[in-house]
């Protein structure tokens, strides 16, 4: 009689051992130039600010009282102890060739939460650190054609105010709306503004603090490893739980079962400035993963007075390669099973059939 044999551990191992080496043999068989600067406006200061939108640019003022002066700063670093007060001058320079009418105003700053970009709050919008604490001497002016104007302001810094890191900007809001048009009509208004970040850093104690989490990677790959490319983004969110801003570098590190380090990049700049409490979901790219291993992931966030790590793991699994091998597996037992019982019902008729020719010649 005919017996099946069992799927013992050991015949699994012996099938996985064959599924790999089905998978090794398979993986042995096989931008635009930038544009060039615009040219810029008559009477435009002969510099390059960083607010600017080819209109007006607004920053510290220079220290020459000339008017085409270069700024001395590209942004406003001030400190300040809680309850004290802190003044300066912001520069509003219109490069246009017609006046324009500024609404002036304090602003917080954020990071956008998809690529850490430094953003800034509306003016109708709350504001907790230097929006609420900048007082301009004028909040409303127009500045004629290729002129600049300079306007005092002051941040007074509540008593209980945290130390640390409180980012913000002045800003110079167009207050003429420029409609966009739709089949003739006006769709949205949208009124531009340009700010000048200010850094202000509250006296006390500096806790420099960084986390990440929320590390995946999501991978496109060929249905038959080496038939084709691979490719994967790494996802992770990274978080600012210091009171200070921070400039971090990322390296990924990865190892597999069969290639050893798969992966082992230098430290990127990720070009952010992350703000305190600010949290950010960033991606980063990885061209040619493992199309076939079991990889172990590891991020690494540094930058100054700051660390942190976190990492992740997967299969790398040519699912169609595993399922046709399951469907063999399948196939190959159900053929067994079928024999079996073809073996079984033949061996059953033969004697009924014997017994009965026997019974009849007796009679």
């Amino acid at each position: 009689m005919y017996h099946r044999r069992p799927l013992t551990p050991r015949l699994l191992r012996v099938l996985l051992a064959a599924l790999l080496a089905v998978g090794g043999l398979l993986l042995g068989a096989g931008t635009a130039p930038a544009a060039a600067p615009a040219a810029a406006p008559a009477g435009a200061p002969a510099f390059a600010p960083a607010a600017d939108n080819g209109s007006w640019a607004v920053y510290p003022v220079p220290a020459s009282k000339a008017k085409n002066a270069l700024p001395d700063r590209e942004y406003f670093y001030l400190e300040a102890a809680p309850g004290a007060s802190v003044s300066d001058t912001v520069s509003v320079f219109n490069t246009s060739a017609a006046p324009i009418t500024f609404q002036l105003y304090g602003a917080d700053a954020y990071n956008t939460p998809r690529d850490g970009g430094f953003a800034l709050r509306a003016a109708d919008q709350p504001q907790l650190g230097v929006g609420a604490w900048a007082h301009l001497k004028v909040n409303r002016l127009t500045v004629p054609a290729h002129h600049r104007a300079d306007i005092p302001f002051t941040i007074t810094v509540p008593k209980g105010a945290e130390p640390g890191d409180h980012p913000g900007a002045i800003v110079a809001l167009d207050t003429a709306t420029v409609g966009t048009s739709s089949n003739g009509k006006v769709a949205v208004g949208i009124k531009r503004a340009v700010g000048a970040r200010v850094y202000l850093r509250v006296s006390g104690p500096a806790v420099p603090a960084v986390s990440l989490q929320d590390v995946s990677v999501s991978r496109k790959a060929p249905l038959v490893p080496g038939i084709g490319s691979s490719s994967a983004t790494v996802h992770y969110t990274l978080v600012n739980r210091g009171n200070t801003t921070v400039h971090p570098t990322l390296a990924l590190k990865a190892s597999g079962w069969f290639g050893g380090t798969v992966l082992n990049s230098v430290p990127k700049d990720l070009g952010i400035d992350l703000l305190p409490g600010q949290s950010v979901t960033l991606t980063a790219p990885w061209p040619h993963p493992p199309q076939f291993d079991h990889v172990s992931l590891k991020l690494s966030i540094a930058g100054t007075d700051i660390s942190a790590t976190a990492g992740t793991s997967f299969f790398a699994v040519p699912w169609f390669l595993v399922g046709l091998v399951l469907l063999l597996i399948v196939l190959l037992v159900g053929a067994r099973r079928l024999r079996s019982r073809r073996r079984r019902a033949q061996r059953g008729g033969g004697s009924w059939r014997r017994g009965r020719v026997r019974v009849e010649a007796a009679a």
